[in-house]
């Protein structure tokens, strides 16, 4: 059995396929999403498939990365009337913004779609918890950073005077950014922070380090590699990859207690914390056993491709 599903998989590699993504990769400082669209994209391609980005005719795979309509006006209900014309078509869905961050409208369309689709990939066991799905036609496969990430982590010793760091394209609210403000606004001669993103509006830092977001992910990477420990406060993310960008880059993580999926990626790389006398405490505790913190997250290996080549199989398994 096992072997006549291998030789099934192997003639589906082989058949070129039209594969529809409804996002299209974007240059610039965006989000895990944008990434794992233009390596997926990028990485059927190289396979000889057809990547389109519109609806046309002769697909075989919708991709749905997001049920909301798109730039060209596409959304899930044209993927149902689509596959109602072309029966043939499969639609995999990945699970990936859940609404958790003031969208309930994007929470009630994914809990509708992820009864319809074919297939869904949820980056997280959280994220499949939260939606609240209990169908076997699913994975869960976390999501990966890409490859830089992991080229110049080193495994430097505690600096004299310790440096935290992060990164956030959003100014959401669940970005959490008054424990960023808390650190800010309680400076010690023995802790820096380098806060490199979006600030919301009227927020800024007077102890504190800011950037300003980048696409450059070689110049984030390396910025990244060179501090001690990275802080996080965002809560509720479906399949959060600023954290494994910093685990990738060889450091410790501190985070929230609600984070979701943070909690499920980071949990062997560092400590939680819930409120502001949480955070000094688990950044200390950290401190105190660096060690053994910075060797967990030097072995962390994963990198994107590992997680596209699931996806991957999963495509081919859905023409078989």
């Amino acid at each position: 059995m096992a072997r006549t599903l291998l030789l099934i998989l192997n003639f589906c590699k082989e058949k070129q396929m039209k594969i529809y993504l409804n996002r299209q990769p974007l240059k610039g400082p965006w989000g895990g999403g944008n990434k794992t669209v233009t390596e997926l994209s990028e990485m059927l391609q190289k396979a000889d498939h057809q990547v389109v980005f519109r609806l046309e005719d002769d697909v075989d795979i919708i991709f749905c990365f997001d049920p909301r309509t798109n730039k060209n006006g596409e959304w899930y209900q044209h993927f149902l009337n689509y596959k109602n014309d072309h029966p043939q078509t499969k639609i995999i869905q990945r699970v990936g913004d859940l609404g958790t961050h003031g969208k309930p409208e994007l929470t009630n369309l994914v809990r509708q779609t992820i009864q319809i689709s074919d297939y869904l990939i949820f980056p997280s066991k959280w994220a499949k918890e939260y939606i609240g799905y209990e169908g076997k036609n699913c994975s869960v496969i976390h999501n990966a950073p890409l490859k830089i990430f992991h080229e110049y982590k080193k495994n430097n010793k505690l600096s004299d005077s310790l440096n935290i760091i992060t990164h956030h394209w959003s100014t959401n609210p669940k970005k959490g950014f008054e424990y960023y403000k808390f650190l800010d606004t309680h400076p010690d001669e023995h802790l820096n922070f380098t806060f490199i993103g979006r600030l919301p509006k009227n927020f800024c830092f007077n102890n504190s380090k800011h950037v300003d977001p980048t696409g450059d992910n070689e110049y984030l990477a390396k910025e990244i590699s060179k501090s001690d420990i990275y802080l996080t406060a965002s809560e509720e993310e479906a399949g959060a990859n600023h954290v494994l960008e910093a685990v990738a880059a060889g450091l410790p993580v501190v985070y929230h207690s609600n984070g979701g999926s943070i909690n499920n990626y980071c949990h062997e790389y560092g400590l939680e914390y819930s409120d502001f006398d949480g955070l000094l405490k688990s950044i200390k505790e950290v401190k105190e056993n660096y060690d053994n913190y910075k060797e967990k997250a030097m072995s962390y290996t994963r990198t994107i491709s590992d997680a596209l080549e699931e996806y991957e199989e999963i495509i081919y398994a859905m023409q078989s």
